[in-house]
């Protein structure tokens, strides 16, 4: 393997550095989470990075880079804002091409939590398998993308694979049963992507998938009538109080009305991102040290924690909705140094615009039972303004098949430089990792 400073920058154009980092969730059959896809983009046209598409130049004379070029530009720079960041604890799911696989840029990556996915343009040539066979001694593992049902690519390709991604809008709900047989007889591990709806991941959970990734567990259908658990009443009953002008002491008595939640403060007051110096061991303690403002934003964070999940595996929804508030927050303090308070706005925003799937109720009855100012309210129905214009960059990153013109154009509007905003994107994932891990 090269060693990571043989990769100079000065190899790659300037402008392969315009590029940003979004991660979608692998989730295992219990819903918990198991790894991220990163979404690598350059900020060129996507019609231009197809896999294999010559370098062609542009109006300006400058040339394209080549899909090589620019995943080896972004690999290298994020790696130096550092990867892990990005994935915590996770497993990293990377696509890879036949020219990125065939080069050495594979030293910056943790090896032990690395799964290089195959694309479906990779033709398993004799200089592909010996590639694959080089790294797997490495201690790389790989993925199969692009499979859409029994074909020599799949024969030639599946004995170095220990996962199997299957793309449900690639391959019919029929077809599955017997792909899926003979997977899992060779011990397979099957991944079933773009999970759109309850019946498709009931339908591939029956059919023994191990993971799943798709919208269907960031954001599924809208439910009326879902029933609010006790816990989530008495955090937005104290959410209401937080906001009020009451005293610590009606604060403190509402806590520990709720032991779980009594628990979890003193537990997150207790963590050195905190900072005391002794051990907090009184609920009363805690709100002081705590303060109304990280009280408030807490609160908001547990309401998406399942009761009977706290402090074990989260859902997907918490983990979307700590780290697009805390990048919105990051966002809005980049881009209005001087207005500290708008960051905790775009963080409010961030997490609120995700309580219609919380709650199973449409966001416009959520604002009219929560108060909020009109410039939320355009933000959270309408996407318009300052914050609204925060949170339409937010769900595009997250978004597994937006478009890199969709992106860099809001980029460019909000005058975000690409290395800001990949720095500030592992920024918000390391501060989400710590919330969940530690906080909740």
């Amino acid at each position: 393997m090269t060693d990571t400073a043989s990769l100079d920058h000065a190899n790659y154009p300037l402008r392969v550095r315009d590029f940003y980092l979004g991660r979608q969730p692998v989730l295992d059959r219990h819903q918990a989470l198991f790894g991220y896809e990163l979404l690598f983009r350059s900020g060129v046209p996507a019609s231009a990075m197809a896999a294999g598409a010559p370098a062609q130049p542009d109006p300006a004379g400058a040339a394209m880079p080549s899909g090589l070029t620019a995943t080896a530009a972004v690999i290298a720079h994020a790696a130096q804002l550092g990867l892990a960041r990005a994935i915590g604890d996770a497993t990293c799911f990377l696509n890879v091409d036949a020219d990125v696989l065939a080069s050495d840029i594979f030293a910056f990556l943790p090896r032990e939590r690395t799964v290089l996915e195959i694309v479906g343009s990779v033709d398993p040539d004799d200089a592909v398998i010996a590639r694959m066979r080089e790294l797997a001694g490495h201690g790389f593992r790989f993925a199969l993308d692009g499979i859409e049902g029994d074909s020599l690519r799949l024969q030639r390709l599946l004995p170095l694979a220990g996962f199997v991604k299957l793309d449900l809008r690639g391959v019919t709900l029929p077809a599955l049963p017997d792909l899926a047989r003979r997977l899992h007889g060779m011990e397979r591990q099957l991944v079933a992507e773009k999970v759109e709806t309850r019946e498709e991941y009931e339908a591939c959970l029956d059919l023994g998938f191990d993971y799943f990734q798709g919208y269907y567990f960031a954001k599924p259908s809208v439910l009326g009538g879902r029933k609010l658990s006790p816990s989530q009443m008495t955090v937005l009953n104290l959410l209401n109080l937080v906001t009020s002008d009451v005293d610590n002491a009606e604060v403190e008595r509402a806590v520990k009305k709720d032991v779980t939640l009594a628990l979890n403060l003193l537990r997150l007051v207790n963590t050195p991102a905190v900072g005391v110096r002794q051990r907090i061991d009184s609920v009363a303690q805690a709100l002081v040290v705590l303060g109304r403002r990280q009280l408030q934003r807490w609160l908001q964070i547990m309401l998406y924690a399942e009761p009977a999940t706290r402090g074990h595996n989260q859902t997907p929804l918490l983990m979307l909705a700590t780290t697009r508030g805390r990048l919105m927050e990051l966002l809005a303090k980049r881009l209005r140094p001087a207005q500290g308070y708008l960051g905790d706005v775009a963080f409010t925003v961030g997490i609120m615009s995700l309580m219609d799937t919380l709650f199973g109720i449409p966001m416009a009855d959520i604002v009219e039972q929560i108060p909020v100012s009109d410039e939320i309210r355009k933000a959270l129905l309408s996407r318009q303004g300052f914050f609204g214009e925060l949170l339409k960059l937010a769900e595009l990153i997250e978004q597994a098949d937006s478009a890199d013109d969709e992106v860099m154009p809001t980029l460019k509007s909000l005058q975000i430089s690409s290395d800001d905003m990949v720095e500030m994107e592992m920024a918000a994932y390391q501060w989400s990792d710590n919330v969940v891990r530690y906080a909740i």
